[in-house]
């Protein structure tokens, strides 16, 4: 398919832009003792192949992403093989760390892959088919690095770099922007749609369908954010209608189709990884522009509790972690709170 003359060129000078029972009777106390001895029957009896197949299933129910979902099976059918397990209640403190030992690579990818299995062995508890959660104090200790946020350096520079009169380097340019601003995921990107866009507010009002956590939240963007959006939305109706595609996404490909094809198959996520490396640009990828945003918020005072809600994370402790915090940084925010009492 041959490219329309003038399709792609963006006729807007956007430049300017850019500076908790009660008590049982004795037949119900009788009745949970023949129930929890059924119960320890099945364990006994559940294979792990066939526990697998269950717990897939119901994460699929849950909305759980496809690629979680084939690491559980990827390291507990590896678990298996190397241990020769059949049933659930054979899985002990023993077994996994003859699994892990049974590895020739680092501790950080060991420590992944330990995680995997013991969330399968969560989900093997909440189930009942195991009554102690015994992994718990297995651990893989790792030297923890400091993932880096983008800066508001980072983002000015590749603005600077891209040509926002062409359309493929326009729609970049407003998902870096996005992402930097607002905190969401790739993967929400992708299936941001006009809808999600209140413009009489500045808002980007993201409904669960679309969210991680499945979780509806409001994020607010400020004017800049909006003319390039403005100016997106139209050029992607032009497209739309050149080659004939019926959808209201906010990021298109130059045909009008949907970015992503699959978690690992994004277009804007390739493009930054292109302007990344022929830039020389390290922090221009989409974990860096959401922690570059959590950072942000956090340097100009937010609670830690707000921007966890923002990020859409299920845990305050997942977003502690996000914030890593260089050890002088600690220090010398401690300092502030120190007042005088060191003058």
């Amino acid at each position: 398919m041959t490219k329309r003359k003038g399709l792609f060129d963006v006729d807007v000078d956007l430049r300017g832009l850019l500076e908790d029972l009660p008590s049982s009777s004795p037949n119900t106390l009788k009745l949970k003792s023949n129930v929890i001895q059924n119960a320890k029957h099945t364990t006994e009896l559940i294979l792990i192949a066939k526990a697998l197949e269950i717990i897939t299933r119901q994460m699929k129910v849950s909305g759980n992403r496809s690629r979680t979902i084939s690491d559980y099976v990827l390291h507990v059918e590896h678990f298996q093989s190397v241990t020769h397990l059949k049933f659930v209640e054979d899985i002990n403190a023993k077994a996994i760390y003859s699994w892990l030992d049974s590895m020739n690579v680092s501790n950080q990818t060991k420590l992944t892959r330990l995680k995997c299995l013991k969330a399968f062995l969560s989900r093997c508890f909440d189930n009942g088919w195991v009554q102690v959660k015994f992994w718990k104090t297995i651990n893989i200790k790792v030297d923890s690095k400091i993932k880096e946020g983008a800066t508001e350096h980072d983002i000015k520079v590749l603005l600077s770099l891209l040509d926002l009169h062409n359309f493929i380097q326009l729609r970049d340019a407003v998902a870096v922007l996005v992402m930097y601003k607002t905190g969401i995921r790739i993967n929400t990107l992708t299936k941001l749609e006009e809808r999600h866009i209140d413009f009489n507010n500045n808002l980007l009002n993201l409904d669960g369908s679309i969210m991680k956590n499945h979780q509806q939240i409001k994020l607010p963007f400020d004017n800049l954010l909006k003319q390039l959006l403005t100016v997106l939305i139209k050029q992607n109706a032009a497209i739309r209608k050149e080659y004939g595609k019926n959808n209201r996404l906010v990021f298109i490909t130059k045909y009008g189709d949907v970015i992503a094809n699959s978690p690992t198959h994004n277009n804007i996520q390739k493009r930054l990884n292109k302007y990344s490396k022929r830039y020389g640009l390290k922090n221009i990828n989409p974990h860096a522009l959401r922690r570059g945003f959590a950072k942000a918020l956090l340097d100009k005072g937010a609670n830690v509790v707000v921007i966890s809600k923002a990020l859409g994370h299920s845990d305050v402790s997942v977003t502690t972690k996000y914030l890593h915090l260089d050890i002088n940084e600690v220090a010398n925010n401690l300092r502030t709170y120190l007042g005088n009492e060191n003058a």
